[in-house]
Formats: C-alpha cells, structure tokens, sequence
C-alpha cells in the first residue's frame, strides 16, 4: 500500500494537538492549568489576617495582607522519532476496516501517528508532574521528586505529615487518619474549600480500597462510574504519576501546570521519509513545553 504523510504544524496549529496529547495526562484534572505561558509566570496568591473588624468613624489600619509570589518556568521539550510504517501499519488498518452502522468514521494514518505520540507526551507529562527530576533529560522539576517542589528543602512552608512507614493495605487507613489530623490543625481555613483533593497514585488508592472492603463497606468497592472516591469527606485524585508511598491534600487551585500552546516554538512536524531517502520511515518531531509549581506552601500537606 502506497501513501505519503508529511505535514507541519506550529504555533497555534500545533497546539491543538499538544492540547490534546496533554490532557491525556490524568493529573491535569486535579491542577489548574495554564496554557500561555511564554517565558515564565508569576503565581501570585494573597492571604489576609483579621482584616475585618467593628465599624467606627474613624479610619485605623488593621490586619495583615501578605501576598505570595511563585515563578512558574515551562522547561522546552521534544520529542523525535523514526517510525516504521510496517509497525503501525496492521494496527492502523484494523481501525480502518472497522464494521458496523454505528462505527467511527476511518481514521487518516497521520492521525493515527499523532495519536500514537500524544500517548508518550502524556505519559511522560503525568510522570514529570510528580517525580520529575529537571537534571534528567526529558523531564521538568515535580512536586514530590528528590529536590521536588514540596519538600522542605523547596519550601520550608508546605507542611510535613509522617507516615507510619510504607504504604499497605493494612497501614493506609491510619496513616489518612494522620494526613486528615495535620490538615485539621494546619490548613483549616481551606478544609472546605470545594477543589480540596488527598492526591495519591492508583497503588496506594487499590490499598485504600481493600482495606475499606475488608471493613465491609460494600458502597465503597462494588462502585459504579458515578462513585466519587472520598476519605473522611475529603474527595480523592487518583494521579497514576504520583511518587508511592507519598500522599498530598492541596486545593486544585493551588497546584499549577503551564506549558505554551500558542508559541512558535510548539510544533508538531511528521516527514515522509521516503520522499528524502527512499526508506519506509515516518519521521515525528514534537517541541513543547511543560513546568509545574504550587501557589500558597503553607496550605499544602505532603506525606511521606
């Protein structure tokens, strides 16, 4: 079968399809993202104290404002490939041949390799996000790595939960209990708070639930797609990125992601090589951008 795909995307072009790749990453639920961020981004977060008081006549400056300022700095990353057509090829013409009134309509082959790599983008991304090391090729700096954005060696603010040990399905109950009671005596004010999420990889969920169902909490394990995942009323995000053995309780406010969709430098470019060198190669360039950072530390609880 004969065909040739070659196309060039840029800037704003580009950037749908990185839109796309990356919202494939789970965490990118449970983060605010922003998506033009150029060079870098100042986060800033204001917090007041006894600022309301009795009324009177007169005017007497009470209270504190503290305002907060964070930088959030996209890394530039990229991918390149050199494909087989023959390795995508069969899997591509089942999609193609699909039968059935109801069937999604074909599939173009450039497409389909675009698709192929939004799957490592956001692979990768979900990685980045939490154990993401910045000294590592192909990695931006995450919040739970070795020298990751919440530990007190970043952020002396952010506060520190210890956890009784490793995670396991017969200590996780526990160690939530743990989390919830540092949030109680720490970040009060934003308990509440209706984007408040416990953070925890899909392991340390799975320990979560059998622990529940030894319990017998029935509701909690026989769950439907409607169920929302809550521990103590706190609503759970299960990160498949995030660090085992660490948990977060942050509000979605509170945790950013920023990359740059509309730049010159996002692009995606798929080059027929055989039209160059004769060869059965597709080659995939993908240049894009992606850092994370947190807003306010001391309303944040990291447990290791």
């Amino acid at each position: 079968m004969a065909f040739n795909v070659t196309s060039n995307f840029a800037g704003k072009a580009a950037g749908f399809y990185i839109s796309a790749a990356l919202k494939q990453a789970t965490s990118l639920d449970f983060l605010t993202v922003m998506e033009n961020v150029k060079f870098k981004s100042n986060i800033q977060r204001m917090a007041g104290s006894s600022v309301v008081r009795d009324a009177s006549c007169d005017f007497t400056d009470h209270g504190t404002l503290a305002l907060t300022e964070k930088v959030l700095e996209p890394k530039n990353l990229q991918i390149n490939l050199d494909l087989c057509k023959k390795t995508l090829l069969t899997s591509w013409e089942a999609l193609e041949m699909r039968a059935g009134a109801g069937a999604m309509p074909p599939v173009s082959f450039e497409d389909y390799v675009i698709s192929y790599m939004g799957e490592i983008i956001a692979q990768a991304t979900e990685n980045s996000i939490w154990g993401g090391t910045a000294a590592t090729n192909g990695e931006f700096e995450g919040f739970n790595s070795a020298a990751g954005l919440l530990l007190p060696g970043q952020d002396a603010t952010v506060i520190q939960s210890a956890a009784s040990g490793a995670y396991t399905a017969g200590n996780i109950i526990a160690n939530l209990q743990t989390l919830t009671a540092d949030m109680a005596a720490n970040i009060s004010p934003v308990l509440r708070k209706e984007d408040l999420y416990i953070y925890m990889n899909a392991k340390t969920y799975a320990f979560y639930i059998s622990a529940v169902s030894t319990l017998g909490y029935v509701n909690a394990y026989n769950m439907n797609g409607d169920y929302e995942p809550v521990f103590e009323g706190y609503k759970i995000a299960v990160c498949p990125g995030m660090v085992d053995n660490q948990v977060v309780a942050a509000e979605k406010s509170n945790l950013f992601f920023g990359t740059d969709l509309l730049s010159d430098h996002t692009r995606i470019q798929l080059m027929d090589m055989s039209l160059l060198d004769g060869s059965d190669n597709v080659r995939v360039v993908a240049r894009y951008s992606g850092a994370v950072q947190s807003g306010v530390g001391a309303d944040i609880v990291r447990q290791s």
